[in-house]
């Protein structure tokens, strides 16, 4: 894919591409909206806890990425932040309010089956049934936008997945698991660099636990 997201960055189109529809009032959003949108607990997978300082590096990213951009004046004395991710002058991606909307929730909660989507993105757009999620998820994938994922063992629906994560990260969710996530918004460490520090953890919980015991 053109554009590669790291987890964080992710979660910043994907809050400001909901709030565009779900809060056309309030969007663009503030940093301090953006932030409460990308903590929030409820439709979100995994739930963050990131600082406003964390927010804006993330926000610089895609700005130098030309994926957000800010606005200033028009009668407010704060900055606020708008995606440029799709359905701009800006950019090549042009997507239906159903692809646009099953994309939202696939970045802000990860893969999803059609039948979870078609719930989830309720309040984004409207299907009529299960099917034409699944219509919207084949077109999708034939422009590589998602990936239909192996159907899992007793599940009767196979989930889908967004096809906008840096390589990166794809390779440390598959080797450490889908929970896995960065541990800090500043950068994108690298694959060693992630696996060196989960060593230290180790060791470091190991010699916690020697010293409780008294060894």
């Amino acid at each position: 894919m053109s554009m590669e997201l790291s987890p964080y960055q992710q979660r910043v189109i994907g809050c400001l591409l909901e709030k565009e529809v779900t809060t056309p009032d309030h969007y663009p959003l503030t940093l301090n909206a953006l932030t409460t949108a990308v903590n929030q607990k409820s439709n979100r997978d995994p739930v963050y806890e990131l600082t406003e300082s964390d927010v804006l590096d993330v926000v610089n990213q895609l700005v130098d990425a030309r994926l957000v951009s800010p606005q200033e004046g028009s009668g407010s004395r704060v900055t606020k932040y708008q995606h440029r991710f799709c359905n701009t002058p800006f950019g090549d991606l042009t997507l239906s309010d159903q692809q646009k909307a099953a994309l939202c929730v696939l970045l802000l909660r990860g893969a999803q089956t059609p039948g979870e989507l078609r719930t989830r993105t309720q309040r984004l757009c409207s299907f009529s049934d299960v099917a034409e999620v699944e219509a919207t998820l084949t077109s999708m994938a034939n422009h590589n936008w998602v990936e239909k994922l192996p159907r899992e063992a007793g599940k009767r629906e196979a989930r889908y997945k967004h096809q906008f994560a840096d390589a990166a990260t794809s390779t440390t969710v598959a080797m450490l698991g889908e929970e896995t996530v960065p541990s800090t918004a500043a950068e994108h460490l690298s694959l060693t660099q992630r696996v060196t520090a989960l060593e230290q953890e180790v060791a470091d919980l190991r010699q916690m636990l020697q010293t409780a015991l008294g060894q």
